[in-house]
């Protein structure tokens, strides 16, 4: 009977020692990955923060590459002694150019020149569809317009017709694009005399006819009259001898000059700005 009690005592403490023992082992192994999570937890973020120190760097990097494209795309080309010129407003000027009459063209003997050639080409194209009543010219970054009294005007009359509409509709939509436009509409006669109830002279015609557009570009087609300057030049600077009915017609005309900023006169390089 005693023996058998000791057998059973032995038996449980066997078994309390298995039970530590296993306890213990179950305990370390829990420390040790506790450990190891730790430790991975760690390199995780040092390997995040490597990644994101990076991320960073070729973002700089890349910021820098296009940095330097818009450099090179912005570096600037003196023109004459007047602007200077982006490179990307010259390839714009190059691809105008493949539509310039070839004989214009020839005597461009300058940057200036060939600039000057392609803003004519895109402004004339925007508002008279090379309608050969309209001419373009430029001096230097002033740009001038002279369109035949036949589109504007009747005979001898300070009236604006209605067939004038389409191209002062036009040409209000390029002095609206650009606020600090300064636009002066000139009326010029040919040297034949006149004296009528309404007109004095040919002073008095010029100026009328130019007050008349000044009048139509606010009150049809809302342009600021502060952009606007109405000048009459009688008939002292034609454009050819007053010596035939055809060079007459030439002379009587109202000039556009517009007195644009450089930027806006480098924009007028791209049609899609019109």
């Amino acid at each position: 009977m005693k023996k058998a009690a000791v057998g059973l005592l032995s038996l449980a403490l066997l078994a309390s020692c298995v039970s530590k023992k296993k306890y213990v082992a179950l305990e370390d192994n829990l420390s040790q990955t506790q450990s190891a999570l730790t430790k991975t937890q760690v390199e995780k973020e040092e390997l995040e923060t490597k990644m994101a120190k990076i991320e960073a760097r070729v973002d700089a990097y890349n910021e820098k590459i296009n940095s330097l494209k818009d450099i090179n795309d912005q570096q600037l080309t003196t023109v004459d002694d007047v602007a200077v010129m982006s490179n990307n407003t010259k390839e714009k000027m190059r691809k105008t150019l493949q539509n310039v009459d070839p004989a214009k063209l020839a005597g461009a003997s300058t940057l200036q020149d060939s600039m000057n050639l392609a803003v004519s080409y895109n402004l004339k194209k925007s508002i008279s569809d090379d309608n050969e009543d309209v001419e373009v010219s430029i001096d230097k970054t002033v740009v001038m317009i002279n369109i035949s009294d036949e589109l504007l005007f009747n005979t001898a009359s300070y009236r604006v017709s209605q067939k004038a509409d389409k191209i002062l509709g036009k040409l209000a939509e390029v002095i609206k694009s650009e606020p600090s436009m300064e636009v002066m509409v000139e009326g010029h006669t040919d040297s034949r005399t006149i004296s009528t109830p309404l007109f004095t002279d040919n002073w008095d015609l010029s100026v009328k006819r130019a007050t008349s557009i000044v009048r139509k570009l606010q009150e049809d087609f809302n342009v600021n009259p502060k952009q606007l300057i109405a000048a009459g030049r009688s008939s002292y600077l034609p454009l050819v001898e007053n010596d035939s009915k055809e060079n007459m017609a030439k002379n009587r005309r109202t000039k556009i000059v517009i007195l644009p900023n450089l930027d806006k006169f480098f924009a007028l390089l791209d049609t899609e700005s019109l």
